[in-house]
């Protein structure tokens, strides 16, 4: 399959005359937690010729291909990277964290990702993340069942807040790196769980731990009133746009 990836993404750069700067395999096989039904989520940057960046007219600064039973596609140009970045945008600082890479030039990742060190908002990020494990976790049923996708995006959404709340960073992208900041008497039921995510069908439903929910519960407020008393924080542009400029030449 990485190899039909690869192709594919070769073929995108021939048909649009882009250069592919970095792709990665975004979602949960690169989240750690991959079902036998999932697909490859794959994700690009890519910066178009010099001449596009300096016209006074609106370019697209994204790709999206039809979607189909295995792979999806979808790219976004360097600007809008870089612009997001500077917002302390969660999607960017995840890409560049991938263990699953199909594209890079010579040290683009390695050195995008130490700039986007300097423009961490851990105010935003909480907020971001809380919000997508509280969607999640509104799929639990009365009877305390969940679907085993939804109950993972809210552990890993959850344990993301709680990365940037107690280590002030950005939160990793691996379940089995944020795990370390999850209680010792969880672990193993995660574990398990990884387990069975990995031969189950994403919408099989799951009987919550009632301690776990407890956990999940308490750990979303506490997360929030963290996030509400942290202060935003200015950044410099100026290294944003030294990349860019460097990057496009």
């Amino acid at each position: 399959m990485k190899t039909g990836i690869k192709n594919k993404l070769l073929e995108i750069e021939k048909s649009n005359q882009i250069k592919i700067l970095y792709a990665n395999e975004s979602g949960s096989r690169a989240w750690g937690f991959p079902s036998p039904d999932s697909d490859y989520d794959v994700r690009f940057i890519y910066v178009k010729p010099m001449e596009s960046y300096l016209s006074i007219k609106n370019e697209n600064d994204f790709m999206s291909f039809p979607i189909n039973d295995e792979l999806d596609v979808y790219g976004w140009d360097l600007k809008k990277v870089l612009q997001l970045v500077y917002k302390s945008n969660t999607t960017p600082f995840e890409w560049l964290q991938s263990p699953i890479v199909y594209m890079e030039q010579n040290g683009f990742k390695e050195n995008l990702f130490a700039l986007c060190q300097n423009y961490f908002n851990a105010k935003g990020n909480v907020h971001h993340y809380v919000g997508i494990a509280k969607n999640a976790f509104s799929g639990l049923n009365d009877d305390n069942e969940i679907k085993i996708k939804k109950l993972f995006y809210v552990l890993r959404s959850l344990l993301s807040a709680k990365w940037c709340v107690e280590k002030n960073q950005i939160a990793p992208m691996t379940i089995q790196k944020l795990i370390t900041v999850l209680p010792m008497q969880f672990h193993d039921m995660i574990n398990e769980l990884i387990i069975i995510k990995s031969t189950a069908k994403e919408a099989d439903l799951v009987k919550l731990d009632k301690a776990l929910k407890d956990f999940i519960v308490n750990e979303l407020e506490k997360c929030s009133l963290a996030a509400d008393a942290k202060s935003k924080p200015i950044f410099d542009v100026n290294l944003l746009n030294q990349f860019f400029k460097e990057t496009i030449k």
